[in-house]
């Protein structure tokens, strides 16, 4: 089984619903088992300010899929939430994004892993490190992440 990381986020149509609701989606997929979930985080929107407040969360998965694989499964979650892919940083309903899975390092046309604002976004970065105990190893990085 493989180790990955996702992380959560809405600020469309009751946010909290839409997080909740796509962390259980996922539960109930086969081949994926959540192992921890953070709390849910609300944050000012990156980019455009003229937009909801986020809801964001982080859960650690074990899975059998393949990177590609897993990130076609949840863009058909976001798309059963009527995700629309409109505007860079815009607003969204759900948005379901790969942060790591497992070490490896990817970076294709469709999805970079680890990905890239990890250490640049404390709406993903505060989350991740509640559910990894607040010290971790990011791949690609290679260096210790930690919140002080």
């Amino acid at each position: 089984m493989n180790t990955a990381y996702i992380g959560i986020g809405s600020n469309q149509h009751n946010p909290k619903y839409h997080v909740i609701r796509g962390i259980r989606e996922i539960n109930h997929l086969p081949k994926i088992d959540i192992q921890k979930k953070s709390s849910l985080y609300e944050t000012p929107p990156l980019g455009p300010q003229n937009q909801p407040n986020f809801i964001n969360a982080v859960i650690k998965i074990t899975t059998s899929y393949q990177p590609i694989e897993l990130l076609a499964i949840l863009q058909s979650i976001e798309r059963k939430h009527h995700r629309k892919r409109v505007k860079k940083w815009g607003p969204r309903t759900l948005d379901l994004d790969i942060l790591i899975y497992d070490d490896i390092v990817l970076d294709s046309d469709i999805l970079k892993i680890p990905h890239p604002e990890i250490i640049n976004r404390d709406f993903v970065l505060i989350p991740l490190l509640e559910i990894t105990g607040y010290n971790f190893r990011m791949p690609k990085f290679g260096k210790l992440i930690q919140y002080v």
